[in-house]
C-alpha cells in the first residue's frame, strides 16, 4: 500500500485541476502537459504558465506528437529550470528523460514529474483526421479491463512497461473504470506529497497493482512475442535488413523524432557522408552499381548501434515514416536482445550506469566469451 489521495472527478478532470491548483498556488512556474491546440483542438504539447490556459488540457489524452522526454531535456540541458515545473508524461517518456540525465542531455532539478499506467497512444495519423475522439471510449473500457486498446502503435500493444518507474504522482487509469467519476493519484516522493497539500479529495492508503493490472501485462507479453515474431522482424539476416532498411528515402525523419539521438551534428549529415562524384565513381569501380541515395542501411545500422541500448520504444520513429518501414519494432527488438544481456531496462533506475559506461570481466560469459581481465 501505497500514500493516496482519491479524488471525485474522473482522472482526466482531476488531473486537469491539480495543474491548475498548481499555478494559482505558485507551487510551480510552469505545466508542460498536452493541450488541444485552436478551433480544430489539434492535440499538442504546450508550456502553460496561466492556470486559466489549461481549460483546453487533455494530460492523459492518448496521443504523442513528440516525445515530452526529449522536449524536457531540451528545456534543460543547459541548466536546471528557474522555476519549478510539472510535467505530465507516459511512462516512456519518462523513461527517455532519465536516459538523457544519464547522457548529460537534462537535468532533472526542478521538475515535478506525474506520470500514468498507460494504455498505450494512437498514431499521428487520428491527430491529423480528428478521428481519435470517437476512439476514447472505448479506449478506457479496455483500459478498465486490462486489454490491450485497439488500433495503438505497434510498439505500445508490446510495451510492458506502462507502469512509471520515478514519477512523483501517479495516475492509476488501468483498472479505473470509464465514467466512474473517481481516480486515485499514487504519492511516490516527499515532493509529491508536498505539492498535493491543500488539493481536494481524501487521503488514504492505496495499491496500484490490481488484477487489470497483471491481465495487461500478461496480455502485453502476448503481443510482444507475436510482433517479434513476425516475418518482416523475425531473423531478418542480411538480406533481410536490404530489403526492409532499402525503403529508405533518407529523409532522416526516424532521427529528428528520437528522444535518444541528441547529437547536434550527426555523422550521418556531417560533410563526410555527402555523397559526392567521387565516392560514387569508388563505389562504381568497385560494385559497378550502386544505390541512389546510397547508405541508407549504413545510417540505421549505425544509428542502431549508437542509441539501441537506450531505446525506450516510444514508437515515433516508425509514426513519421514516410514509407512505413517499422523502425520502432526493429530498434525495439535490437534493444530488448541488447539491454538483456545486461539485465537493463532503459530508463527504469536513476542510478545505474549505462551499460556501455562500466565493464564487468565476466560480462559475456553467457555467449561463451571467456573472462577478460583487465
Amino acid at each position: 500500500m501505497s500514500d493516496a489521495l482519491t479524488i471525485a472527478k474522473s482522472p482526466e478532470e482531476a488531473l486537469r485541476a491539480f495543474l491548475q491548483f498548481l499555478l494559482r498556488e505558485k507551487k510551480v512556474g510552469a505545466v508542460l502537459t498536452l493541450d488541444r491546440i485552436g478551433k480544430s483542438a489539434v492535440p499538442a504539447y504546450s508550456l502553460i504558465t496561466d492556470a486559466s490556459e489549461l481549460e483546453s488540457a487533455s494530460p492523459l489524452l492518448p496521443m504523442m506528437p513528440a516525445n515530452a522526454g526529449k522536449l524536457l531535456a531540451e528545456l534543460t540541458e543547459l541548466a536546471p529550470s528557474p522555476e519549478p515545473i510539472a510535467a505530465v508524461l507516459k511512462p516512456c517518456e519518462l523513461r527517455a528523460l532519465v536516459e538523457l540525465r544519464k547522457l548529460n542531455q537534462a537535468n532533472l532539478d526542478n521538475l515535478l514529474l506525474i506520470s500514468f499506467t498507460c494504455g498505450g497512444v494512437f498514431p499521428l495519423a487520428l491527430r491529423n483526421d480528428g478521428g481519435i475522439d470517437e476512439r476514447l471510449l472505448p479506449y478506457r473500457d479496455a483500459l478498465a479491463k486490462g486489454e490491450v486498446a485497439d488500433g495503438i502503435r505497434p510498439t505500445c500493444r508490446a510495451c510492458e512497461h506502462f507502469v512509471p518507474y520515478n514519477a512523483d504522482l501517479t495516475v492509476a487509469l488501468v483498472g479505473t473504470p470509464a465514467g466512474d467519476g473517481t481516480s486515485t493519484f499514487l504519492i511516490n516522493s516527499d515532493r509529491g506529497a508536498e505539492v498535493l497539500e491543500g488539493f481536494e479529495g481524501n487521503r488514504t492508503e492505496a495499491k496500484l497493482e490490481s488484477v487489470a493490472l497483471d491481465t495487461l501485462r500478461a496480455k502485453r507479453a502476448e503481443e510482444a512475442s507475436k510482433l517479434y515474431a513476425a516475418p518482416e522482424t523475425a531473423a531478418l539476416g542480411l538480406d533481410g535488413l536490404v530489403s526492409v532498411f532499402g525503403r529508405c528515402l533518407s529523409c532522416r525523419g526516424c532521427s529528428n523524432v528520437c528522444p535518444i539521438c541528441y547529437c547536434e551534428l550527426c555523422y550521418f549529415e556531417s560533410a563526410v557522408e555527402d555523397p559526392t562524384p567521387s565516392k560514387y565513381e569508388a563505389q562504381l569501380s568497385h560494385r559497378k552499381a550502386t544505390r541512389v541515395p546510397p547508405g541508407t542501411i549504413a545510417f540505421h545500422l549505425g544509428r542502431m548501434t549508437h542509441m539501441v541500448i537506450s531505446c525506450v520504444g516510444c514508437g515515433m520513429c516508425s509514426d513519421v515514416c514516410p514509407v512505413g518501414i517499422p523502425v520502432a519494432t526493429l530498434f525495439s527488438m535490437a534493444g530488448r536482445s541488447a539491454a538483456g544481456v545486461f539485465a537493463y531496462v532503459p530508463g527504469k533506475d536513476l542510478d545505474e550506469d549505462l551499460p556501455l559506461k562500466k565493464y564487468e570481466a565476466d560480462e559475456l560469459s553467457h555467449l561463451g566469451v571467456e573472462r577478460i581481465e583487465s
